[in-house]
């Protein structure tokens, strides 16, 4: 008996431990992957994080070390997600070959030439959802401690603001796998401390280096008062002017972060700095950002010292810490009141203490974001004159034009300015870059080189235009026509095609391959006609403010004859396109729609205008919903003539919904925008 029972209750045993092996099995099967385990820690400790970045093309070694970079920041945690500013077709390959959390942003400022606008990338940064916003070299390799460090940080009891620096090393001999992690080239797994006992060891540090980091949380108070000048990105001052004004402003804990993460950039140009190349026809570019810098804020008053409240945020002994450098004490990690610091200081009564030793800090300390300032950085004891551009009309024309050799001649007066930059906008919005603009005196000019369009400036320009007295009739408006059709003629004989449009003319669509279908020898212009039947040719109908030439024999020669009339005649150019080439009294009418010139025999078609409406045709602009009812007919554009007065035009055009452009912080308004403005002229 008790050698069954012995037996009994081995079995038992075994029963029992089998299973127990099998449910751990299943178990072990139903339970995710050690790296999903580890993604869920880290995805449950957020906070989430954007990171932004503006990357040159995707191409040769600068491609590698972007993407690089972009890797390393990915391998951060699952929380962050990466958009890339640009428009380049390598953008859209790279973020699909990475990965979703990779997205490409096109819809920002760019001049002409394709340099990003700062104040554009920064409002697109703040309007992100995530709790974390990050601006970034596209070059900067980040190590895990910064991940670290933007969790204390998003544990302050404040709004914050930091900014760091990184330095430069010439190789770096650990890769990041596709599991990411941090490996030695041997493929042996490598630690953090590792990674950074390399980087303080070969890391070269360079003052005021614009290849720089800064992050911020969102939804909170502004980073700064005041407006964002419109700098541009890379091109000196903007990183100086920003963190010069959230200091002065106030409204943020501010620190500087260098000290405290890990992160470097590679370079393979003889050891030296990865810098653009300046090139000296864009000299412009960096003078234009030194006048602004002047111009707006107060870091040119400032002199040589920013403010003394930068705080310093350290990592020692595996702690982070805030400094107050003037007084040398440390604060700990585990001060979470850190920011009630407007005394300039972190709160004395969580101060630890004991005190670092001198030398320490100063060992700290000597890496940190410099001094750099207005006045050392472009030795100035007064403001710059502004910037010219280096271009003339026919290197803009061979620019902007497109395969057709086809340009959108544009033509304003500083009267025009806002006018102007929502018609551009619109243009940047339906990717259309193949205009110029024609400024007709120095305001505008300036106005205009500041915000990257492709501008030059008019010899033949009138002086002394209306800001609100240059409408339709008017004296200075009969001079400024006459520029205009000199100047079409002055482009047609250079070998341009020519779709001339004033920039009160909104378009809805890209109008070019409507009127490239009407061939060669065929002016199309818009009518003036306001009666809805009838003929729409009628004598005086023309509007020569919405047409397309070409650049044909037929066209050259009756354009010579329009520029010759209008010379002679006390009138604007306009009565002189249809007298000239419709005859006067409508001689030359051919149908409804129709003149044919009978010496040159140039076509006259007037577009129809259901696609191409006047600013009197169907009361367009007097519905309620004049987006809409102009969609609904088929719209190509909608001119905002037939009204007196620029100020009634630039109302009755904001009104409408068919505003484009922010004229508080002079940027396109794009449908990231947090919020639409009121706009009061």
């Amino acid at each position: 008996m008790k050698v069954q029972g012995l037996k009994v209750g081995l079995w038992s045993v075994w029963l029992s431990g089998s299973l127990l092996i099998a449910l751990s099995l299943y178990s072990t099967q139903r339970l995710p992957s050690i790296k999903d385990q580890i993604h869920q820690f880290q995805s449950s400790d957020g906070p989430s994080v954007t990171i932004f970045c503006v990357p040159k093309s995707f191409v040769g070694s600068v491609g590698d070390r972007q993407v690089f970079a972009v890797r390393s920041w990915l391998a951060l945690s699952p929380d962050v997600k990466v958009v890339l500013f640009g428009t380049d077709p390598s953008l859209l390959s790279v973020a699909a070959a990475i990965g979703s959390r990779v997205s490409v942003e096109p819809t920002i400022d760019f001049t002409f030439l394709g340099s990003p606008f700062f104040h554009s990338m920064m409002a697109r940064a703040l309007a992100s959802a995530s709790d974390i916003s990050v601006l970034i070299d596209p070059e900067i390799v980040l190590l895990p401690d910064f991940m670290s460090a933007l969790r204390f940080s998003h544990k302050l009891d404040q709004d914050w603001f930091l900014i760091a620096n990184s330095p430069n090393i010439s190789h770096f001999p650990f890769v990041l796998d596709e599991n990411e992690q941090w490996l030695h080239e041997n493929g042996k797994l490598a630690k953090l401390k590792k990674l950074q006992a390399f980087l303080n060891q070969k890391g070269q540090w360079f003052r005021c280096s614009e290849r720089i980091l800064m992050a911020w949380n969102n939804g909170g108070l502004p980073l700064h008062s005041g407006v964002l000048p419109p700098f541009l990105y890379g091109k000196g001052l903007h990183n100086q002017w920003l963190l010069n004004e959230a200091l002065a402003s106030d409204y943020r804990f501010v620190f500087d972060a260098t000290n405290a993460i890990s992160s470097f950039y590679l370079d393979d140009l003889l050891g030296l700095p990865n810098r653009e190349v300046r090139e000296s026809h864009r000299e412009w570019e960096i003078v234009g950002n030194s006048l602004l810098g002047g111009l707006y804020g107060s870091l040119y008053f400032h002199g040589a010292k920013f403010s003394r409240k930068l705080g310093k945020f350290v990592r020692c002994d595996g702690r982070f810490l805030f400094v107050d450098e003037r007084e040398n004490v440390p604060y700990s990690s585990q001060d979470q009141g850190v920011p009630s610091l407007w005394d300039g200081g972190i709160s004395r009564s969580r101060r630890e203490n004991r005190r670092m030793k001198r030398g320490e800090q100063m060992k700290l300390l000597n890496r940190t974001v410099e001094d750099c300032f207005f006045r050392e950085l472009y030795e100035l004891t007064q403001p710059l004159p502004l910037p010219s551009l280096k271009f003339s009309l026919e290197s803009l024309l061979s620019i902007v034009a497109d395969k057709d050799r086809t340009v959108v001649l544009a033509i304003a007066g500083n009267n025009y300015q806002e006018m102007l930059m929502s018609w551009v906008c619109r243009l940047r919005h339906l990717s259309i870059t193949n205009f110029v603009v024609s400024a007709l005196d120095d305001e505008i000019y300036k106005f205009s080189v500041l915000q990257g369009l492709p501008v030059f400036r008019e010899s033949m320009a009138p002086s002394n235009i209306s800001y609100d007295d240059c409408h339709f009739g008017t004296k200075c408006f009969q001079r400024v026509t006459k520029v205009k059709s000199r100047l079409v003629l002055r482009i047609l004989k250079m070998g341009y095609n020519v779709l001339l449009s004033d920039v009160d003319v909104y378009w809805f669509k890209d109008p070019l391959p409507h009127l490239r279908s009407f061939g060669p020898a065929v002016l199309a212009a818009q009518s003036d006609e306001y009666k809805e039947e009838g003929p729409i040719n009628l004598p005086r109908r023309l509007n020569s403010g919405f047409y397309f030439a070409r650049s044909d024999n037929a066209t050259i020669a009756a354009m010579e004859k329009v520029v010759k009339h209008a010379m002679a005649s006390a009138l604007s150019e306009q009565p002189s396109f249809y007298d000239v080439l419709c005859g006067e009294g409508g001689a030359n009418r051919l149908g409804d729609n129709m003149c044919v010139e009978p010496e040159t025999n140039l076509t006259i078609h007037f577009l129809d205008r259901n696609l191409f409406p006047n600013g009197a045709y169907h009361g367009l602009w007097e519905k309620a919903d004049v987006k809409g009812s102009c969609k609904h007919k088929g719209c190509i554009i909608l001119h905002n003539n037939w009204i007196s007065g620029m100020k009634k035009k630039l109302e009755r055009q904001s009104s409408s919904g068919l505003w484009e452009y922010d004229v508080f912080t002079r940027m396109c308004l794009q449908k990231w925008h947090n919020s639409e403005r009121e706009f009061i002229f």
